[in-house]
């Protein structure tokens, strides 16, 4: 958004609510040139944030991914440091998508710091619909489908209402909150998965329990006060 005079400022301000959600982006390191997929996801945050702050908008949540971790997308494949993964986890790119994603949240925690303005990142998985997930029967008896994003998911209601209640609260400065599933998606225990696909990761922080989702929510159901509701097991039954 270009904004030309204080007159331009007044009216764009008129029109604007009291909080942005900021979701579009390229989804993925595939179908665009690199370059393309990079420039395109970082500037357009940039833009996006950088009219929130010349209109004052207080609250704003960005789109961010899992994939900023760099296990997703990864020419040279590679496993977590220690599990389950947090947002302490080192951000650790090989591609131009999940670089994005790291660029976009620094550009947020910028913003936060220059002007107060309180901004959230949500490190989405997978994001699943309803008819989607009534879909994945097949799909989840080969776990190596999975393997790369660490089985992790979230359904798009949850996904919604974590974005809502992100423009909601109140006092959170700047952060990213991982917005994913409490189970995997997956038929097998976590444990299970983790012996078969990462038996190298030995920094194990907690015990897991039955289908425990490998990347943590826990910081985004403490910010936020939100928990997951919906799971693709709700729409079959495994056997």
């Amino acid at each position: 958004m270009r904004v030309k005079s204080e007159a331009h400022r007044e009216v764009y301000a008129k029109l604007c609510t009291d909080a942005v959600i900021h979701l579009a982006a390229i989804p993925a390191p595939v179908t665009y040139p690199h370059e393309v997929i990079f420039s395109n996801n970082v500037i357009a945050t940039y833009n996006v944030l950088e009219a929130v702050s010349i209109l004052k908008i207080q609250k704003v949540v960005i789109g961010s991914s899992e994939s900023a971790y760099g296990f997703c997308w990864a020419p040279q494949a590679f496993s977590p440091l220690y599990l389950p993964v947090d947002e302490e986890h080192p951000l650790l790119s090989q591609e131009c998508y999940g670089l994005s994603k790291e660029i976009n949240e620094r550009t947020g925690a910028m913003f936060h710091r220059r002007s107060g303005t309180q901004v959230l990142a949500m490190r989405f998985s997978t994001i699943l619909t309803p008819d989607e997930g009534a879909g994945m029967k097949k799909r989840i008896s080969k776990p190596e489908n999975f393997n790369r994003t660490l089985w992790s998911y979230i359904d798009i209601r949850d996904a919604a209402t974590a974005c809502r209640i992100g423009i909601e609260v109140e006092g959170c400065g700047f952060a990213s909150l991982n917005v994913t599933a409490n189970d995997t998606l997956s038929d097998w225990g976590t444990n299970r998965l983790l012996a078969e696909f990462y038996p190298d990761v030995t920094d194990l922080r907690r015990e897991f329990i039955g289908r425990e989702a490998v990347v943590s929510n826990e910081l985004a159901c403490k910010t936020l006060n939100w928990r997951p509701q919906y799971s693709w097991m709700d729409h079959l039954t495994v056997t």
